[in-house]
């Protein structure tokens, strides 16, 4: 997909609650996507690695939330997370791959949390 086929968004939204981020774009088409899912599929090296391989799980994140939403030139937008991440850049077509892959992405995600022996809720001290 090149940018031009990229959807724009027209609106990002964070809820009240500060647990989900609604995107509306000028196709029409609106995606929403939970703080959790965010935190964990963000794009920055300290997740993602530098390669597949290097990819983190990470866990203990059911109850993230977001900070706040900070606008990265035209393409982007860096999400603060409570938990102190704010490292990725969430460009337009980051969101769209996350939004077309996400049953997929999700599915991984707790089948890595099980095979590890983590768990998506914080431990407690």
């Amino acid at each position: 997909m090149s940018d031009a086929d990229t959807p724009w968004p027209a609106e990002i939204r964070l809820s009240a609650d500060k647990a989900h981020v609604t995107l509306a774009f000028d196709d029409g088409k609106s995606s929403a996507f939970s703080a959790e899912f965010l935190r964990v599929h963000s794009p920055s090296a300290e997740v993602q690695g530098h390669s597949p391989e290097q990819r983190q799980t990470v866990p203990g994140k059911r109850d993230v939330t977001i900070t706040a939403l900070e606008p990265v030139g035209n393409y982007a937008v860096r999400i603060l997370f409570a938990d102190g991440h704010d490292t990725g850049i969430f460009s337009w077509s980051y969101f769209d791959t996350l939004d077309r892959d996400r049953d997929t992405l999700w599915a991984r995600y707790l089948d890595e949390l099980s095979s590890f022996g983590l768990s998506r809720d914080s431990s407690s001290h």
